[in-house]
Order: structure tokens, then sequence, then C-alpha cells
């Protein structure tokens, strides 16, 4: 279920690029690609991953990654990123947990 579907009012979790739904003791979490720009470094592609619970609970945010891709153009980041099992993504979603 779409987060938008349950609560219209709600805003959209994430601005970035779909990848996945995965599960993660016993949730399931839509994971996004999201770019973050760099003064320093205009001609890359600088992407990290948000991770929203399927049915967060009150005062719940989206949980996010550091940057981990760092690529010349955003088709390049977003192959990289598809690219990624389900079990890294989940791992990775593990180390971004408090």
């Amino acid at each position: 279920m779409n987060i938008r579907s349950q609560n219209p009012s709600s805003p959209v979790p994430s601005s970035g690029q779909h990848l996945a739904t995965i599960s993660h003791e016993g949730r399931f979490w839509d994971v996004y690609l999201e770019f973050e720009d760099d003064p320093r470094h205009p001609s890359t592609h600088r992407g990290l991953l948000c991770y929203y619970p399927g049915d967060p609970g009150d005062d719940e945010e989206a949980v996010r990654t550091t940057v981990i891709f760092i690529e010349g153009s955003f088709e390049e980041a977003m192959r990289k990123a598809r690219g990624m099992e389900d079990t890294q993504l989940q791992a990775l979603l593990r180390s971004a947990l408090p």
C-alpha cells in the first residue's frame, strides 16, 4: 500500500527514485535513491539511500544512509543502485537504524 493512499495529506517520504520494497524484522520498507549536491564537485551525482517503513508509527521518520554512490552521471548512479541485492539493502538499513 502506498503511503499516499493511506493518508492523502501525508507528505511523500522521499523525492527520490523508488528502488525497491524490502522486508526487515517483520516490516516492509520502501527504498529510495536520493541525490545530494556537492558544490565542490558539481559534475558528480552523489546518491544516498532513504528507507521509509510501510507502516510508520507516530513521529517515525525516514532513515537515510550517508552518500554511498558517487558517479559521473545520473544513469550510472541509478544502474548501480538498482543492481543492489535485497540482502545488501537490508544490511545498509540495519547499519542506519538507531
